[in-house]
């Protein structure tokens, strides 16, 4: 049965959807980016910094939710720029230094607000083996 898990680490919705959904095991976070959930202003800058805040943000939800990243079972990474990939692809590697989960990163047309990350996630509720 779906569950729509209640989170205070999650930005707040900008449109109408739940942050998370789980259904068993799994657990779906909708596309985050680089809102800073204290004050739910945009923390701009650069692609580095934009991804940091965004799986900061993740890793925060899925904490709260009682996962973690170590559960990430697949990724969906939305670029503003392609261009950016490499860089992204430097932080990304601090959050998932190994057993990284299955990824799929494309460019996106235009991202909300202009930003240049968004990042989806499915993970599971107990430790992925």
């Amino acid at each position: 049965m779906k569950e729509i898990i209640p989170t205070t680490k999650a930005p707040a919705p900008v449109g109408p959807y739940s942050p998370v959904v789980a259904f068993g095991d799994l657990i779906f976070v909708s596309g985050q980016g680089p809102l800073d959930p204290k004050t739910s202003l945009l923390v701009s800058g650069t692609v580095e910094e934009e991804t940091r805040q965004t799986l900061e943000n993740i890793k925060n939800i899925l904490e709260d939710v009682g996962s973690s990243l170590d559960n990430v079972l697949k990724v969906n990474a939305y670029l503003g720029d392609m261009e950016d990939f490499f860089r992204f692809n430097e932080v990304y590697k601090e959050y998932f230094p190994s057993s990284p989960p299955a990824r799929t990163c494309i460019q996106a047309g235009r991202l909300p607000f202009d930003i240049m990350v968004e990042i989806e996630v499915i993970a599971c509720r107990r430790k992925a083996r």
